[in-house]
């Protein structure tokens, strides 16, 4: 099959394959690589694709792909670029007659202007006799530098050569900014991650899409921009209904998605309304489960059973129950972490079509994550685990998929003694106690600054005041690690 050279945007680097192959499951492109050729470090892999217009296929919706050439060659240098690009001349004669454009390109270093020309002109043998096309050519062929990450290497390391495919649709990231939404809120999704999300779910016309979390409505929008219809619920219904004309409403309005949103409900999802189906009823959920950070997550019913109120008591104004009054507010109880996510998984097995897919966000502690923390069920299968680090935490995007129907009586297999761990059990769960456990690393972190200045004043003289700026700038760029993290969990 022919070659083809992707070129990924170099930021959200674990997710960029999940989110490859979700696009050729979803355009049914059958494509072929090398594992161990895909580095974090660099942008580029090479596939192969039975054609190039299979290849553009992935490009209709891709939020990490920046472009996919059709490779013509690879080589260390110029020279051997050259060499390579002559030994198959068959591509040339049709694209003799096209308006064309060749462009340099670099990733990681620069190269002059004024040297750029000379370049291009290597490869004048290919003998394109079009009219040459600066704004709007017929084909754009591309010569690509790769330098690598590394800021001390001046000198590329690998050089490639072929026409460009297409762009992918990273566009979409700007008409979903958040900054640009009409309503959100302080756990509304990043806008990027958001599509990513939408692509790994497999979202497309004629799904139905759920998130049980739905808070301002991030993943019903993207999802339903790929052409899903999607539904939503939550808890605590003033997210979902806003505030003044700022609500998921004017955001459906916004994006012209009145159509494909459905409603966002409220409601438990731990007592969910929906009816069961025989082979499932929703084709995807896609969800956010609140941390404990930003937004608590609750469930209906008492921390201390013991004072739940018992029958006699519960009749209010003649005999009428309290929970019947229009002005009745159920009582909630926090929701641990390890529980939503058991909870939410086993949601998936009941609910899910076969075929269906989970994408959920997972927050672990570091240095306790293993993959064995992740609860699991004979009827899922997990596609994809993509970190994104944030030091001493960090979230986990988790991809399953329903790959059989369930029983009706096969539960979750989850770590031993898996809801009863203390936070402080070094062997504990990386997402157990989450909430707890992510403020403490604030508290010691405080201390641990304050103690540096004071030891840095006691010092004295030039070497008490070097160390005690240091100390502080080295608390200023916390608090604003502290505040990207808030803007990012915002976002």
């Amino acid at each position: 099959m022919p070659l083809f050279l992707i070129q990924f945007a170099q930021q959200h680097e674990e997710f960029r394959l999940p989110e490859l192959e979700a696009l050729a499951t979803i355009e049914n492109v059958q494509m072929t690589y090398e594992p161990s050729a895909y580095s974090l470090e660099s942008p580029f892999l090479i596939v192969e694709i039975e054609s190039a217009e299979k290849a553009a296929l992935l490009l209709n919706r891709a939020i990490l792909v920046k472009t996919i050439i059709e490779l013509w060659g690879q080589g260390s240098s110029w020279d051997e670029l050259i060499e390579r690009v002559k030994e198959h001349p068959e591509r040339w004669p049709q694209y003799l007659q096209t308006s064309f454009k060749f462009l340099v390109v670099t990733f990681g270093g620069t190269i002059e202007m004024k040297d750029k020309p000379a370049i291009i002109n290597r490869f004048a043998f290919t003998g394109f006799m079009g009219k040459i096309d600066l704004k709007n050519p017929e084909e754009e062929f591309q010569l690509i530098a790769d330098y690598g990450i590394d800021p001390n290497v001046h000198v590329a390391h690998t050089f490639y050569m072929g026409r460009l495919v297409g762009h992918g649709k990273r566009e979409l990231i700007d008409k979903f900014n958040v900054k640009k939404r009409k309503y959100i809120g302080n756990t509304t999704m990043d806008a990027e991650l958001s599509l990513i999300m939408a692509n790994q779910a497999l979202c497309g016309p004629g799904k139905l899409v759920y998130d049980p979390f739905v808070g301002t409505g991030s993943f019903l929008m993207t999802c339903a921009h790929f052409g899903a219809m999607t539904v939503g619920s939550d808890i605590d219904g003033r997210q979902i209904r806003g505030k003044g004309k700022a609500s998921i409403q004017s955001n459906c309005e916004q994006y012209d998605l009145k159509g494909r949103v459905l409603d966002a409900l409220v409601f438990d999802v731990c007592h969910a309304p929906w009816r069961r189906f025989k082979g499932g009823l929703f084709d995807a959920i896609v969800t956010d489960p609140p941390y404990g950070v930003r937004a608590g997550a609750k469930t209906l019913g008492r921390k201390d059973v013991t004072k739940q109120a018992t029958e006699p008591r519960m009749a209010v104004n003649e005999g009428v129950f309290a929970h019947t009054l229009p002005d009745y507010v159920p009582p909630t109880k926090p929701y641990e972490m390890s529980e939503v996510v058991a909870d939410l998984l086993m949601f998936a097995v009941k609910n899910l079509t076969r075929g269906g897919r989970l994408v959920y966000w997972l927050p672990t502690v570091t240095e306790d994550y293993t993959i064995d923390d992740l609860p699991t069920h004979p009827c899922m299968e997990l596609v994809a685990n993509c970190e994104q680090a944030f030091g001493q935490w960090s979230r986990r995007l988790i991809t399953m998929e329903k790959v059989a129907d369930w029983d009706g009586e096969t539960g979750l297999g989850l770590p031993t003694g898996n809801m009863n761990k203390s936070t402080t059990d070094p062997k504990s769960q990386g997402h157990f106690g989450f909430r707890d456990r992510y403020f403490a690393f604030s508290i010691v972190e405080n201390a641990r600054r304050k103690k540096e200045l004071k030891e840095a004043f006691a010092k004295g003289g030039a070497e008490g005041v070097a160390a005690c700026m240091r100390a502080y700038e080295e608390k200023k760029k916390l608090e604003q690690q502290m505040k990207e993290l808030q803007l990012q969990e915002q976002s």
